[in-house]
């Protein structure tokens, strides 16, 4: 983008953008795919309603077309009254502002909604200036926060490149933990439990014999083998943890059938059953390089059957499918003895009211510290032994 670029626009709606447009900015490099910023799944959640001014999402998305006229850049946003379904938790902000007689909401919020995954934010097409348009669309997103009277513009998720644009542009970062698991080449599970200290190795395998013992058969689901049906069992699933966990899931029976329907390719659903019935399923997107762990749930309980349909599953794709990394989603420190290993993500906030931007820079100044030693220490806490490889098969 060699000239001054075109003033940014807002669109009320995914189904206000051509698609062809907004795939082009998405994924402009096909091997790092990410399903999640693609049109078809960010329409998928508005036409279904699970994100909508209903819910408390108000699609306001920022575009940036260039000389040519056709989009060259965009940052998926929504005003929104709540904190609900972002996993990046700033209740005790809304608190404070409550506290001194401010109002919180309406907040901007810069993400793909429900989803912890991180990965480009502001999407830019490959011919395009990246740094420029993150500029622009930054300045545009900080104007619409004046404009609508938000108290501030909030970034989730966004991959570490474009987070130290952010903080160059004076966006105050911060930092929390996911664990993935790394592909290190393996050519099968067992090559992975290899890499593993004996005891924590056998304690996996005893997990995943454990998790099977009632006589559960796992299927993996992808593409146009997954019918409406399986998506009834996966959704009753869905509910049951949904409401156990948040009180009101997030999502809705339709936004599946439409993520079915636009994306079955990027969908793996990892379905347990027993005595031909199925009791427990999680469903995964399939990225470029690497498998992205959403939902899971259940209609029975069984021993470690979590772990198995979550987990080791996920392993296992990934290694047949020679994907670089599994990403687990939020939360769970109990992942890091399964072989998944800390990762930092981050984010990036503007707010309006310079007494609560110090305030909460100065938190977060000390929550970044929190958050490396708390790393340090995690890192301790994985099942990979030292040396490699055993020389020798134990008994297990």
């Amino acid at each position: 983008m060699s000239e001054e670029p075109a003033q940014v626009t807002v669109a009320g709606g995914m189904g206000d953008i051509d698609p062809a447009e907004w795939d082009a900015i998405a994924n402009p490099d096909p091997e790092a795919y990410d399903p999640f910023v693609t049109h078809a799944f960010l329409l998928a959640l508005e036409e279904s309603g699970s994100i909508s001014p209903h819910t408390g999402w108000l699609p306001r998305h920022l575009l940036l077309h260039g000389p040519d006229g056709k989009l060259a850049a965009a940052l998926p946003c929504y005003l929104k009254n709540h904190s609900m379904g972002e996993f990046v938790f700033d209740h005790g902000w809304a608190d404070a502002y409550e506290r001194s007689g401010l109002d919180y909401y309406p907040k901007l919020l810069c993400a793909v909604p429900v989803t912890p995954v991180p990965g480009r934010r502001f999407l830019v097409r490959a011919d395009t200036d990246a740094a420029l348009a993150q500029q622009t669309l930054t300045a545009a997103a900080i104007e619409l926060t004046r404009q609508t009277k938000s108290s501030s513009l909030h970034i989730t998720f966004i991959e570490p490149q474009q987070a130290e644009r952010s903080a160059a542009q004076g966006l105050l970062q911060r930092t929390g933990h996911q664990y993935h698991f790394a592909n290190a080449g393996y050519g099968s599970f067992d090559g992975f439990l290899a890499t593993l200290a004996s005891r924590k190795r056998k304690n996996l395998k005893r997990e995943r014999r454990d998790a099977l013992a009632a006589g559960i058969s796992i299927e993996w689901l992808t593409g146009a083998d997954i019918t409406e049906a399986h998506w009834d069992a996966f959704f009753a699933f869905y509910m049951d943890t949904g409401g156990r966990k948040w009180g009101a899931p997030y999502l809705n029976r339709k936004f599946f059938s439409l993520l079915g329907a636009a994306q079955a390719k990027d969908c793996l659903l990892v379905m347990a059953k027993r005595e031909g019935r199925s009791i427990a399923g999680a469903l995964n997107m399939i990225g470029g390089e690497a498998l992205y762990g959403r939902y899971w749930g259940c209609i029975e309980h069984h021993p470690f059957l979590h772990f198995e349909v979550c987990y080791y599953q996920a392993i296992d794709f990934a290694i047949a499918h020679k994907l670089r990394r599994v990403e687990a989603g939020a939360g769970g420190e109990h992942k890091l003895v399964r072989g998944y290993e800390p990762m930092v993500t981050h984010s990036a906030h503007w707010i309006a009211s310079a007494k609560f931007r110090r305030a909460i820079a100065d938190y977060l100044e000390r929550e970044r510290e929190h958050v490396e030693r708390q790393g340090e220490a995690m890192a301790g806490m994985t099942p990979f032994r030292k040396g490699g490889p055993p020389k020798e098969k134990d008994e297990d």
